[in-house]
């Protein structure tokens, strides 16, 4: 009798294995996705979960993520990091967007901001004091150490002036060798950032339903 997993047009499942704790051999790069189009966080996130998937210990760190009326509070994202062991992730933005006249203040934007500028000046201290060689406990605060570092609309936070530029730079120039920084947002080429990064994406819009008055749709952006 055949097996009907073995029959033509299905595909088969690859066995999943227990995540445990481990290390990567070959992270370090900088990673920068910007652009006009959908899918820079997507991206980041996509390999935040593959790299949770293999054991690595990872962080999300959100600049500016506040949404609008659209967005509730709590993502999909949250929920599926809150069910992978090996990443963790917070938040350092509000309700609303900078400069978007969405009645959120924008002295709160740009304290917070900085606060989480100060948040990942701390993460990337904390990688450069630890052993990223060697396999770290999934429960471990991330100011000891993690594999990745995804900085989630960083580039935005730069390009609306709540961030210096230069600061980015010599945060980077500070890393150890060894971790993996990916920084995501902002719609204006980061041309100060492309000597910097190993990673550069554009992505770009070429057509999207919010042009002609599609809200954000939960389980797609949000």
């Amino acid at each position: 009798m055949t097996d009907p997993t073995d029959a033509p047009g299905r595909g088969r499942t690859p066995m999943a294995h227990e995540i445990e704790p481990a290390a990567p051999d070959e992270f370090g790069l900088v990673q920068a996705w910007w652009g006009d189009g959908k899918g820079k966080t997507t991206a980041a996130l996509g390999m935040a979960f593959r790299a949770a998937g293999h054991g690595y210990r990872v962080h999300v760190l959100q600049f500016m993520k506040g949404g609008a009326a659209s967005v509730e509070d709590v993502r999909g994202e949250y929920n599926a990091m809150a069910a992978l062991p090996s990443i963790s992730y917070e938040n350092l933005g509000h309700y609303g967007w900078h400069g978007m006249n969405d009645g959120s203040e924008e002295r709160d934007h740009a304290a917070e901001a900085e606060a989480g500028f100060e948040r990942a000046r701390e993460l990337i201290a904390g990688a450069s004091d630890a052993t990223l060689s060697t396999t770290f406990e999934f429960d471990s605060d991330p100011a000891d150490g993690v594999h990745m570092l995804v900085l989630d609309e960083l580039l935005y936070a730069v390009d609306r002036a709540l961030i210096d530029p230069d600061d980015v730079v010599e945060l980077l120039e500070s890393k150890p060798d060894a971790l993996e920084v990916v920084l995501t947002g902002s719609h204006t080429r980061p041309e100060w950032l492309e000597t910097h990064a190993d990673l550069v994406t554009h992505v770009r819009k070429r057509k999207h339903p919010i042009d002609d008055g599609q809200r954000a749709r939960k389980g797609t952006e949000y």
